[in-house]
């Protein structure tokens, strides 16, 4: 499990999203799941080593929380939805802060944010303030927005790499067109001296 998680983290500081500035793509994704799910708050949730940290929100004013205390933390051990339907009758999370205090969940759902290879950056979730529950459409629309969410993700990461390789393609051409010329100059240079 630690293998596994250290590898995750790589692969989410690979993808260079934290603490990014806001993108419309992501926020209109994350208000979309709010109004889909008729939820007043809603985050797009990116978990690293001590934090979770918010791409994208919708209904509150904090960019980050605490990992221990994170929600986003348990949803992205699963390859599903991760629903709690009312925190207060929840063991695992009735003396949680976020529960006993503001923002006071009594509701999440989060879908895991999971790329290609398997590994879950974070999640797309929903929040309420009182307990509930998710129709059958409003799951299933998480779960798609969530895929999309990891495409825009992925589009961006392709999008650097081969960036970063047409960079690296330009330096390489450059250093065989300067090695080429030095050549050319000691082939000259070694015609002259058999010329004399």
């Amino acid at each position: 499990m630690v293998q596994h998680e250290a590898r995750r983290l790589k692969v989410l500081w690979q993808y260079e999203v934290l603490d990014t500035v806001p993108e419309e793509v992501f926020d209109d994704l994350t208000e979309l799941a709010a109004r889909i799910c008729e939820a007043p708050i809603a985050l797009i949730s990116l978990v690293d080593e001590d934090r979770q940290w918010f791409k994208s929100k919708v209904g509150i004013s904090a960019k980050e929380t605490s990992r221990d205390v994170s929600f986003c933390s348990r949803a992205i051990e699963q390859t599903d939805l991760f629903i709690v339907a009312d925190a207060l009758k929840d063991k695992r999370f009735a003396s949680n802060p976020l529960v006993t205090s503001g923002p006071k969940i009594r509701f999440y759902a989060g879908a895991p944010l999971i790329t290609p290879d398997g590994y879950a950056l974070g999640t797309l979730c929903i929040i309420d303030k009182k307990p509930r529950s998710l129709r059958a459409d409003q799951k299933a629309a998480l779960k798609v927005l969530a895929r999309h969410i990891v495409s825009q993700l992925e589009l961006r990461h392709r999008t650097r790499e081969l960036a970063a390789v047409k960079k690296a393609g330009k330096t390489c051409e450059q250093r065989i067109r300067k090695l080429e010329a030095a050549l050319a100059r000691a082939k000259k240079a070694l015609a002259k001296l058999k010329a004399s």
